[in-house]
């Protein structure tokens, strides 16, 4: 166990700055493994809010955030600040204050949703650069190279073209989902961050608390309506050509969906454990259910009614 006393304020701070900017320089100039980096950059200054006060971590922040200004330039240190940064100071600030693990995780993810969505306007405004567009991009060319693979090994050139005219709706669609690409950036970020300061904390003599176990996880019935609601925008915003409805609905609608096959897997992982069924049994059915698109879906309705009907209580 590491004793704070021996460790002065000043070296405290001044290792966070050190790890921070390390990691930081290779998060923007090592971009394979920078993707990587990114979810894990905000850990030295959720250990040091945790230890030494959520100013104090919001000082070393500051800090950093000059320092790696004159290395790299400020729009880049701004994004990663604000993308990672803030969603450390949130974790830090509940655990320091002993929230639930539920409550802290929660709190983490609302953070670091918000933060993606304001480093994103800023690239968009400040340097013209949208980050789903460059995704898309690289998607495009990606299939663009498929198909040249495929055309050199003699697939004839009608059945290319009908596999482009299935795949470009598909790719054309992904416009629509930045929220969704936003929020599944924030979800991995807060669950990297969580779980790796989970590891750390009793390295420094300290705690966190743990989930439930996942057989009991339950989520608000309002997702159930969520989804209900959704549907419908999809309907008149199709129909109707309403642009703003539909990109909203189809949103809320992969959201409610996720969200019911999360609480889906609870649900069977709830049977599981009434009937005795091992883990690895268990495991290697969760695997196939997400790989299966037809199964994903029917596992997330039966969460998202699991919401309304309480299909556990037969169970317990």
């Amino acid at each position: 166990m590491i004793n704070r006393n021996n460790i002065s304020p000043a070296f405290e701070s001044g290792l966070v700055i050190t790890i921070a900017v390390i990691l930081g320089l290779i998060s923007i100039y090592l971009p394979i493994i920078g993707a990587m980096v990114d979810f894990f950059w905000a850990v030295p200054f959720t250990v040091l809010s945790i230890r030494s006060g959520i100013k104090k971590a919001a000082l070393t922040l500051c800090a950093t955030i000059i320092l790696l200004s004159f290395l790299v330039g400020s729009i880049l240190t701004i994004r990663l600040a604000l993308s990672f940064g803030l969603a450390g100071l949130a974790l830090g600030f509940a655990i320091q204050n002993h929230f639930g693990a539920v409550k802290t995780f929660m709190l983490t993810l609302m953070v670091s949703f918000a933060a993606q969505v304001l480093a994103t306007m800023i690239l968009l405004f400040a340097m013209n650069v949208n980050i789903l567009d460059n995704q898309i991009q690289m998607v495009r060319e990606s299939f663009a190279e498929t198909f040249a693979l495929y055309e050199s090994l003699g697939v004839s050139e009608m059945e290319i073209e009908q596999a482009k005219s299935q795949i470009e709706p598909a790719i054309s669609a992904m416009s629509l989902l930045m929220p969704t690409f936003l929020l599944l950036m924030a979800l991995i970020n807060t669950a990297a961050c969580f779980y790796t300061v989970k590891w750390l904390l009793p390295k420094i003599g300290l705690q966190i608390s743990d989930f439930p176990r996942f057989s009991e996880w339950r989520f608000p019935i309002a997702f159930f309506y969520l989804m209900i609601l959704s549907l419908l925008g999809l309907y008149w915003g199709s129909t109707r050509d309403l642009t703003l409805l539909y990109t909203v609905s189809i949103n809320a609608n992969i959201m409610a969906l996720f969200v019911g096959f999360i609480q889906g897997l609870a649900v069977l992982s709830s049977v599981a454990d009434h009937y005795e069924i091992s883990k690895l049994v268990r495991r290697l059915l969760f695997v196939v259910l997400i790989l299966n698109f037809m199964m994903f879906q029917i596992v997330s309705f039966v969460g998202l009614f699991d919401m309304y009907f309480d299909y556990r209580r037969y169970f317990r």
